[in-house]
């Protein structure tokens, strides 16, 4: 999976379900994906919050992109995360995660991204382990499904998870004459308290993680089936 900030909890059910998770971070970047920015909410309103990159183009691989030196950007974030969520029952330790990341000074933003999934894995308990492509495969050269097969391949996969979008991108077909079995991860939907009002869906983790205990949040990602 690309590495997204702070991904909803779909992305979380993805990574708990494997043995190892792929950060594929040698992709080109996406404007106007999450690789960047998710939702939250705002005065009880669903928000987008960025965080600003330098240079960042479709042309430049994910891993090569840097984050904005200033740092007013990244106390204003924090800011509005406090205002909006400091009534919330969890958020002094949220907080204190969320501000590690922000204020962590990662020079990339894959940095960031894996800085927060290795914050968020030891908060629930994921025992997965996380590498990216760009470190271990080498085989850049082959781009969409080929690519993942050969990740497979060299990982010695016998079963292959994708999101539930990926269905569109791979076919079982080609995976079962690799002896790799294919499935994908359809989300049940979940609902939780949110200041007692009507419940927003598919907000970052960070909404999640303000409302519900790590235990909680834990059994949350179990609440899928395999297609």
């Amino acid at each position: 999976m690309q590495p997204y900030l702070f991904p909803h909890n779909g992305y979380f059910q993805l990574m708990n379900a494997v043995d190892k998770f792929v950060v594929y971070d040698d992709v080109s970047f996406i404007k106007s994906g999450w690789i960047n920015r998710n939702k939250i909410l705002i005065n009880k309103v669903t928000s987008t919050f960025t965080v600003p990159l330098i240079k960042a183009s479709s042309n430049a691989l994910i891993k090569d992109i840097k984050i904005d030196k200033n740092t007013r950007w990244r106390k204003k974030l924090l800011k509005s995360i406090q205002q909006s969520y400091h009534r919330a029952p969890y958020f002094s330790q949220v907080f204190e995660l969320v501000s590690d990341v922000i204020m962590g000074g990662s020079i990339f933003i894959k940095d960031m991204h894996l800085h927060s999934f290795s914050l968020i894995k030891t908060y629930l308990g994921i025992n997965t382990c996380i590498t990216d492509s760009s470190v271990i495969y080498k085989n850049d050269q082959l781009k969409g499904q080929n690519r993942v097969l050969d990740i497979c391949r060299l990982e010695k996969a016998n079963h292959y998870i994708n999101s539930i979008g990926g269905r569109r991108l791979y076919d079982k077909q080609a995976f079962c004459q690799a002896g790799i079995k294919l499935s994908f991860i359809d989300s049940e939907d979940i609902v939780y308290p949110q200041f007692n009002e009507r419940f927003v869906p598919q907000l970052s983790i960070i909404d999640v993680l303000m409302f519900n205990s790590p235990e909680s949040t834990h059994e949350m990602l179990d609440k899928f089936k395999l297609l």
